[in-house]
């Protein structure tokens, strides 16, 4: 199997358009996404009108917990955004946390965060359209001065750029500076212990303990942050968006 530029391996390429390849990215952005829906609908199966199960308890919770985050981030006509805001967070959430399966996380594949960023930053343009008309929205590049127009087009392509290499900047970082002190570890087991006789002296002892700790902050903590923060941004901004200039 070849490796592409963002390291995930391609499984085999479809025979049209000179070969469209399937990577273990999109390959385990499905897994993750059949994840979520499997857990959807074992949520909201046979839903009573007052709750008789902890499964419907936890569904009521989830839905309660993000409606009251959008609406405090968005304001109170924004309640729609709520299914939206909470499959980013569980698509993101998840994607990262599958390495602790041994899988590669979309999110270290730059295209996956890049794609969420667009789509983000096409609800941004389309909300200031909406709300202060098209020429409203092209005037608001040339305030408060025309000369400030280029600065005004490169702050506004920046928001996806920023948002996308933000996300994938921290999933990455962690899995190097992970795979390095694992490395790092094995090597200084030899210097160390390499003197115990027998098969002992092969055993990388200091790979015991130190890298679960770190798989903690990076494979779990850092994870399940960098999916609230995409979030959080992605609230601030179609909900600014949305507002007058």
């Amino acid at each position: 199997m070849e490796i592409n530029i963002t390291g995930a391996k391609i499984y085999f390429e479809i025979p049209l358009f000179g070969g469209i390849p399937i990577t273990e990215t999109q390959v385990n952005s499905w897994l993750v996404m059949l994840a979520v829906f499997i857990v959807c609908i074992v949520l909201t199966h046979n839903l009573k009108v007052r709750p008789e199960s902890k499964r419907q308890i936890v569904a009521e919770w989830i839905v309660e917990k993000v409606t009251n985050l959008v609406r405090g981030n968005m304001g109170e006509g924004f309640e729609g955004f709520a299914p939206f805001i909470c499959a980013i967070l569980s698509l993101s959430a998840l994607s990262s946390l599958s390495s602790l399966l041994g899988l590669y996380p979309p999110t270290a594949d730059l295209n996956t965060v890049a794609g969420w960023a667009l789509l983000v930053f096409v609800m941004i343009t389309f909300f200031k359209i909406k709300t202060n008309g098209f020429l409203g929205y092209l005037k608001g590049y040339t305030e408060p001065f025309a000369l400030f127009t280029p600065f005004n087009i490169l702050s506004e392509l920046g928001t996806p750029v920023s948002m996308a290499f933000r996300h994938f900047g921290n999933v990455v970082s962690g899995t190097v500076i992970s795979a390095l002190v694992y490395s790092a570890l094995a090597a200084l087991s030899t210097v160390l212990l390499g003197w115990l006789p027998g098969f002992l002296g092969e055993i990388p002892f200091l790979q015991v303990g130190i890298p679960a700790i770190l798989s903690i902050y990076f494979d779990v903590f850092s994870s399940c942050m960098q999916a609230f923060i995409f979030a959080m941004l992605t609230m601030l901004y179609i909900g600014g968006a949305a507002s007058k200039e």
